[in-house]
Formats: C-alpha cells, sequence, structure tokens
C-alpha cells in the first residue's frame, strides 16, 4: 500500500498510527516532497469512485486563497488534475492506494471496513 502524506497533518498521523496498530505494510510518501502527478491522481481518481473535487484540501489555506470554492466548478478534469500536481498542499490528505482502491481521508469506520480482512 502507499500512504500518502503530509508528516505535520494530525489526521495523517493518526491514519498512520492506525495502520501500524493494524500491522498494515505501507510505505510512505511526503506529499509536499513528491507531489503526486496528474496521471497518478486520474488513476487514483478513477479507482476510488469518487469525484475528482474530494481530492481537494478544501480546508487548506491555499485552497481559500486560490479562490477555488468559486472557480472548480468552470474547470474542466484536465485542468483540475493539473492545478492538483501543481502542490501537494492543495491535494487532501492522507491518500492510501491499495491494491483494490484509493482511501482519500481518514475514516476510521471506513477504513476498518475496506482494509480488515
Amino acid at each position: 500500500m502507499l500512504f500518502i502524506e503530509y508528516p505535520p497533518c494530525t489526521t495523517c498521523k493518526k491514519a498512520k498510527k492506525w495502520l501500524r496498530d493494524h500491522d498494515l505494510e505501507f510505505t510512505a510518501r511526503h506529499i509536499k516532497e513528491q507531489n503526486p502527478a496528474a496521471e497518478e491522481l486520474s488513476a487514483w481518481q478513477e479507482k476510488s469512485g469518487l469525484e475528482l473535487k474530494k481530492f481537494f484540501n478544501t480546508s487548506g489555506m491555499l485552497y481559500r486563497e486560490l479562490g477555488l470554492k468559486d472557480k472548480l466548478p468552470a474547470m474542466s478534469r484536465e485542468e483540475q488534475l493539473q492545478l492538483l500536481s501543481s502542490d501537494g498542499m492543495l491535494v487532501k490528505r492522507p491518500i492510501l492506494v491499495t491494491e483494490d482502491t484509493v482511501l482519500v481521508g481518514f475514516r476510521e469506520k471506513e477504513w476498518e471496513k475496506l482494509l480488515q480482512k
């Protein structure tokens, strides 16, 4: 599994602890140092079944500074992917990429349901 995180993020810390507490192996990737490419984001979005807007960190400062709440609806999918791939701080985190699915954000019940075998 690939765990995309921003290490100072408290939600990412909780998710990482949850993975370790459940003895799940993963590779961690720092979202600021290694921002996901547009192609990765596109593939993850399709695999997740979520709308692309769910991949945006709507509570982030950069999202607000750029006024994306109003701009996103008018942007094409390609424009949104390019924007997401331009700065890791725009991407909601953590993201967990597994063989079967992609989880965006940390909701413990959802993770338990999908990851506990």
